[in-house]
């Protein structure tokens, strides 16, 4: 039986957030999905009559975070598990070709959007001695890739974030977990990286058979299940066919200035 009973999810709208929903309503957990669009956190709540509640939350806006406990039903105010999943990245170019505005809303979204919504909600955790933080980062916030510049920073941030909070709540029974998923299709995730390129975010996914939202939704509710002594720090998933890359290697490198 799990220690818990009021889920808030963040980017509930799609993907990871959408899956993690689901299944904890499915399995009796009072859900709060918070997203910015509300017609998708509607549409989901009407499946989950009286388990779900649609909460319309910009995690960059915090007038729209210190507002989160007075939105709520009273049924839906004692929030122990908070789970960080929005976020995002945006394009794959060098760093030296891409896109300022890029760069800073991944910062704004998937850094000071997670700290916005912890902040928030951590302090009353603390009070009763009660709840789980579980962020989502990211395979490569620990494994660079070309491109990955800013999105991997973010990531990395989340991880050591996620230690840091552990050392904080030491003396207090909260759990913190950080979730790092690889490659993972029927998200919208690339589909927002390349900004509405449908084919080549379906790209990305050929041929291999990812994880799926399902997986890491069901690697929340095992996290949820586990006993009150027991802390898992980090999890790591990868599907079979993804793996490390070796060091890179240019031959011929010219060193003359241009």
């Amino acid at each position: 039986m799990s220690l818990y009973k009021t889920v808030l999810v963040t980017g509930a709208s799609a993907g990871f957030g959408l899956a993690i929903c689901e299944k904890l309503a499915g399995e009796g957990y009072k859900v709060i999905a918070a997203a910015r669009r509300q017609d998708k956190l509607e549409a989901l709540a009407a499946k989950y009559k009286g388990q779900i509640f649609p909460l319309k939350l910009d995690v960059t806006d915090t007038a729209s975070v210190d507002a989160i406990i007075e939105k709520l039903p009273d049924e839906f105010k004692q929030i122990d598990v908070l789970v960080n999943n929005a976020g995002l990245a945006l394009g794959q170019d060098k760093a030296f070709t891409c896109s300022l505005k890029d760069w800073n809303t991944m910062v704004d979204t998937n850094i000071k959007g997670l700290l916005n919504v912890t902040h928030k909600l951590l302090p009353l955790m603390v009070k009763k001695n009660k709840g789980y933080i579980i962020n989502l980062g990211s395979t490569a916030g620990a494994w660079p890739y070309t491109g990955g510049n800013v999105y991997g920073g973010t990531k990395a941030f989340v991880e050591q974030f996620s230690r840091n909070l552990r050392c904080d709540l030491a003396g207090t029974a909260l759990k913190v977990t950080v979730i790092k998923p690889g490659l993972c299709s029927d998200t919208e995730f690339s589909n927002v990286r390349f900004k509405g390129d449908n084919e080549k975010a379906a790209a990305v996914y050929k041929d291999v058979e990812a994880i799926k939202p399902e997986d890491i939704a069901n690697t929340v509710s095992y996290l949820l299940s586990t006993p009150a002594h027991m802390n898992i720090n980090a999890l790591e998933i990868m599907p079979v066919c993804q793996t490390f890359g070796g060091l890179a290697v240019t031959r011929n490198l010219k060193l003359e200035e241009k």
